[in-house]
């Protein structure tokens, strides 16, 4: 992993995918208002919720918005619900009766608390995601996969756990999770706490399939550029807040490293929203003690972000990469003398 810090200037080598970007001059202001007035709506009348949150809008990629927001600002995760689904698939993983029973049952469990309490999981945000997008005449479908977030543990990621959906707009698909745009389980109490992330609305697909992996491949949008599933257990941890300021996250590739002492290690992004180098720092972790740095040879050149750091002595470290306040991704590091 040594690598030259080369001094010619940084060229960012960008392939337009499917993604927000492509509505830059789309002003969602009136999409959002008539989310938000809707707050409350309720489940019981689909059609009705529909037409109210999509008729007095013009363009499909609005109607999405509203209907998405909506759904992102008004059910809740049912984190409780998520963990016990998972911890029981896992114990009947290998009973495939049992398996199947469990899955009929807790299904009508996820849509039983989502009609009546508002309350689900991913499977039903993405399902009243679709249900709301074909009632107003969008195409919608609900993708089944992979998801991984900083608590997911990869050992045991042996089966799809996670939904989320791609949206048909002016002839091009789009992928969205509103799911985990939604908000956050409190870490203290699982209890869900509504934190609307914009983020994974018309994510670029490069970004969004670091942690997620659809079991059709044709729905990481990616092209001929599609990972595989080592590539995907291996990557690093990227939090919900990389949504907020990446559009991509392009090196370290993978989440742990060996490397030998004095390494210089480069880190690569493409940025959404401007920042300074003051904005840059990393959390060094070794198991005792923590520090914050900020890196040398920082290089912003909008929306291309650069920089690298040198470890000069043996040990085990997690590193943290921070903008501002935001966590955004997370690796390791295992520095070894040098034969």
């Amino acid at each position: 992993m040594k690598t030259l810090w080369y001094i010619l200037p940084f060229i960012v080598v960008f392939q337009s995918y499917a993604q927000l970007s492509d509505f830059g001059t789309v002003n969602f202001y009136k999409a959002d208002s008539i989310a938000l007035a809707n707050k409350h709506e309720g489940l019981s009348n689909l059609p009705q919720l529909a037409h109210k949150l999509t008729a007095n809008l013009t363009t499909d990629v609005e109607k999405f918005r509203a209907i998405y927001l909506w759904v992102c600002t008004n059910i809740a995760n049912d984190y409780n619900l998520y963990l016990k689904n998972s911890r029981k698939r896992r114990q009947l993983q290998h009973n495939s009766k049992k398996l199947e029973d469990w899955n009929t049952r807790v299904t009508k469990e996820i849509f039983r608390k989502l009609l009546k309490r508002e309350k689900t999981i991913c499977t039903g945000y993405a399902y009243i995601v679709k249900e709301l997008s074909t009632l107003a005449n969008l195409k919608c479908k609900i993708i089944n996969g992979y998801g991984r977030t900083s608590t997911t543990d990869v050992e045991k990621l042996n089966a799809p756990n996670h939904s989320w959906n791609a949206i048909q707009l002016n002839n091009k698909w789009y992928l969205c999770d509103p799911t985990w745009a939604s908000g956050i389980p409190s870490p203290k109490t699982n209890a869900f706490i509504f934190q609307y992330n914009n983020g994974y609305f018309l994510t670029n697909p490069e970004l969004f399939a670091i942690n997620h992996f659809p079991t059709d491949s044709k729905w990481f949008l990616l092209e001929e550029r599609t990972p595989n599933f080592e590539t995907f257990i291996n990557a690093p941890i990227i939090y919900s807040k990389a949504y907020t300021n990446l559009e991509l996250h392009e090196t370290p590739k993978t989440m742990h490293h060996v490397i030998t002492k004095h390494t210089t290690v480069d880190f690569k992004y493409t940025l959404l929203k401007p920042i300074t180098d003051k904005d840059i720092s990393l959390v060094i972790d070794d198991g005792y003690n923590s520090k914050t740095i900020h890196p040398k040879n920082i290089r912003i050149n909008t929306p291309a972000l650069a920089f690298n750091h040198q470890f000069n002595s043996t040990g085990f470290y997690d590193v943290h990469f921070y903008i501002k306040k935001d966590l955004i991704a997370t690796y390791t590091f295992k520095v070894e003398t040098i034969n």
